[in-house]
């Protein structure tokens, strides 16, 4: 597969909804790639990339165009949000107090956030309940964290229509939250196996790596 393809489909996907392709973010996963394989990317114009390991990211950062936005979509741990809070564009993946509360040390303002929710209730995935989410979101905005919406991994698929359900059920909390919360408007879910039936469902960034990169390899 190639870059093209993946924004060839993301545009018939949101067609076949009536949506348009505009309103979709294809996050290139980039973890374990290089600065070559990330430059051929870029230089076709793509500008949002997703790392999920700390140090590769910041060592990444320093390295890559300035205009580049760095997605974090990883679990970070709370002694590392230092190294890449400078840099990153968007964190996807808040999930506890302690994370928000060193995501909001350093100078500045930090950068807006994605609640993680654990949507399949899957006891080795980061995340936050459904049923906990809202109270969630609203400590967070009461800290002073800018919370843009809602992200998830549901439990892996045999088929890309297996994954619908937990879309669904995330586009469905989103909406609830939004009621009382109008800024939680995106929703970071579709990966290179379901980011279709995603973009069907509502979803405004996807996380796509394997399809645009190849399998996974360690580059200098």
């Amino acid at each position: 597969m190639s870059y093209e393809t993946i924004v060839e489909r993301v545009a018939a996907a949101a067609d076949r909804v009536g949506r348009s392709s505009d309103e979709i973010t294809i996050v290139a996963v980039s973890k374990s790639m290089g600065v070559k394989e990330i430059l051929s990317v870029y230089d076709r114009g793509h500008r949002d990339f997703g790392e999920n390991r700390a140090q590769e990211m910041a060592e990444k950062a320093v390295l890559l165009p300035a205009d580049i936005r760095w997605h974090f979509i990883g679990s970070l741990q709370t002694n590392k949000a230092r190294l890449i809070r400078a840099n990153t564009y968007l964190l996807h993946s808040m999930d506890r107090d302690s994370l928000a509360s060193s995501w909001l040390k350093g100078p500045g303002l930090p950068s807006p956030v994605l609640v993680q929710v654990n949507v399949g209730l899957e006891p080795q995935k980061s995340g936050i309940e459904p049923g906990e989410t809202a109270g969630f979101v609203s400590y967070l905005t009461h800290l002073g964290l800018q919370v843009i919406g809602l992200m998830a991994i549901p439990p892996a698929p045999e088929r890309a229509e297996q994954s619908r359900p937990f879309f669904a059920a995330l586009r469905d909390l989103r909406d609830d939250i939004q009621s009382e919360n109008k800024a939680v408007s995106h929703l970071s879910m579709g990966m290179t196996d379901d980011f279709e039936v995603a973009i069907e469902e509502g979803s405004s960034m996807i996380r796509v790596g394997r399809a645009i990169f190849g399998p996974r390899r360690y580059s200098e």
